[in-house]
């Protein structure tokens, strides 16, 4: 897996490309929303898994997700809350939601925008990327680069130094998967428990 600055990743995204960044939680694997095929194929992931957008705000995800001004206003004041976070909210998704991002077309998408200054960097330089972890389907996240190196041998990754948080990340960083939470109309539904809880 070749190692690359963050601006040769964000050139790299122009194209059909995998990549690998740090998170507040663990490493993701991503690309961009209609090139997310390489993520499924990479690890072997079943299409009835949806992807979840990742952004560097709410306001660069809103476009991507449906409702009411009412329940924007509850998905506000919760993401007020919790992002940047290790929080995962399922929504409605819009007509721009490209559908390599849920390919069963469930009608919904998981967004989120992680608490951490390298993924909020390269998110605010390409837009919202097509994200999972950095695994093969059903095995545990890997951490460590030299893995996700064995692992993805195509993928894009930031030098080794990136992934190793500093002091304040590692108080914060939890290791685990986020939060997830389904807006289910009248309230959250949690599909899976992190260290996020509602």
């Amino acid at each position: 897996m070749p190692q690359v600055s963050l601006t040769q990743m964000v050139e790299a995204l122009a194209t059909p490309t995998l990549i690998s960044f740090p998170t507040d939680t663990v490493p993701a694997l991503a690309s961009r929303p209609e090139h997310a095929d390489l993520i499924y194929a990479a690890k072997r992931r079943s299409l009835d898994k949806p992807l979840v957008l990742m952004g560097a705000s709410l306001s660069d995800l809103l476009p991507y997700v449906a409702g009411d001004a009412a329940a924007h206003e509850i998905w506000k004041d919760l993401t007020d809350r919790c992002w940047p976070g290790q929080l995962t909210l399922v929504l409605p998704a819009s007509d721009r939601t490209p559908p390599t991002l849920n390919p069963q077309n469930t009608g919904t998408l998981g967004i989120r925008v992680p608490s951490h200054p390298i993924a909020l960097d390269l998110l605010a330089r390409t837009g919202p990327l097509a994200t999972t972890s950095a695994n093969l389907s059903g095995q545990s996240p890997l951490t460590a680069v030299a893995d996700i190196a064995r692992t993805f041998p195509t993928a894009l990754t930031l030098p080794t130094e990136a992934f190793e948080p500093s002091p304040a990340q590692q108080a914060t960083a939890s290791g685990t998967p986020s939060t997830v939470a389904q807006w289910t109309g009248s309230g959250w539904q949690i599909l899976r428990q992190g260290e996020v809880r509602l």
